[in-house]
């Protein structure tokens, strides 16, 4: 398993990195810690949750997730081989906090609620799960400028960020969902009041939504924040399994009708060309998708999430496929014809 740095912070993480949002929804306490006890065994020493998490959200699942994470941490009696992500949410989750929002003291409470869940005294990367802002994030497009005068000054929520970090109950700071400008101003109002340096920056990243390479991947180069891709496989439609309209029995989109981001025409007509491409090579097509993305020279971790462990075992295949030349460029080609269907 190759290990990447995460930002400037010394910590080394597994490129695949274990995500767990289907823990307490689709997959139950024992399911996740077989799940978790495989990926460790891979050589995976990165585990991203939410405190939202299950998906879809729900108050009666809140937490969940961590839950059953901090239940497997309990009982490997073992914390500091391990790199821990979580997240705090941004706002619009009214049953949470009675109403989420990314204030200094919804951050505080936010923090020690995942602590307890999880099991530990702390998290080593903790993230803004979106902004507070209202922003082109989430599959949204066209931007339409607010002035905001409701949104929490980003200096609070990240002044609130150092007191973690200055408490030790946190490691690193990462940004997800987030814009060009959002990363850039993070960084420089932390070098400007001396807070915490973003570490990485958690967005989409797939086949079917490459948008990360517009903006934020020279970002990501030239001031080492880097991707923490998710949706790798776009909910799963990348291994081929949709097409032709078909919902296989307890997969995602046949169970929950909000998942539509990549079931789109424009998706489905990019999906058959990359599923054609990876038969023409022999390869699976849902570990080619995956292994493109392992490739990408901007990318800090790969999250990969599975429902079952056969899914699971097809993802960490994906670690040692590299794709040829012609690969590539085949993909290159679909791309140039197919840009980012499901931005």
């Amino acid at each position: 398993m190759q290990t990447r740095q995460l930002g400037n912070t010394g910590i080394e993480v597994s490129r695949l990195c274990l995500g767990t949002m289907t823990y307490g929804e689709q997959n139950s306490e024992s399911e996740a810690h077989e799940q978790l006890d495989r990926a460790v065994a891979f050589g995976i020493n990165f585990i991203d949750t939410a405190e939202m998490y299950p998906v879809p959200p729900k108050a009666e699942t809140q937490g969940r997730t961590e839950d059953y994470i901090g239940s497997w941490l309990k009982r490997r009696e073992s914390r500091d081989d391990v790199i821990i992500a979580t997240k705090v949410s941004g706002p619009g989750l009214d049953y949470l906090r009675g109403g989420s929002r990314l204030t200094r003291e919804q951050i505080l409470q936010a923090i020690d609620t995942s602590l307890s869940r999880l099991q530990t005294d702390y998290v080593d990367l903790y993230q803004l799960h979106w902004p507070d802002r209202r922003t082109n994030f989430f599959g949204k497009l066209g931007y339409e400028h607010d002035d905001d005068e409701d949104a929490v000054a980003l200096e609070e929520t990240l002044g609130t960020l150092k007191e973690l970090v200055d408490a030790g109950k946190v490691r690193a700071i990462g940004l997800s969902n987030e814009t060009p400008w959002g990363v850039m101003q993070a960084l420089s109002l932390a070098e400007r009041l001396d807070l915490p340096r973003v570490a990485s920056i958690q967005n989409p990243y797939n086949l079917l939504n490459r948008t990360f390479e517009v903006g934020l991947a020279e970002i990501a180069h030239r001031e080492n924040v880097g991707l923490l891709a998710y949706s790798p496989l776009g909910f799963g439609v990348l291994s081929g399994k949709y097409l032709d309209g078909a919902r296989p029995a307890g997969a995602r989109l046949t169970l929950y009708e909000r998942f539509q981001r990549y079931t789109t025409p424009q998706a489905e007509q990019a999906t058959r060309a990359y599923v054609d491409i990876a038969l023409e090579h022999g390869l699976d097509p849902a570990q080619m998708a995956l292994a493109f993305v392992n490739s990408r020279s901007f990318l800090t971790s790969n999250i990969i999430g599975a429902t079952t462990m056969d899914q699971l075992e097809d993802n960490l295949a994906s670690e040692s496929l590299r794709l040829e030349q012609d690969v590539l460029d085949a993909i290159d080609e679909v791309h140039g014809r197919l840009p980012n269907p499901c931005p």
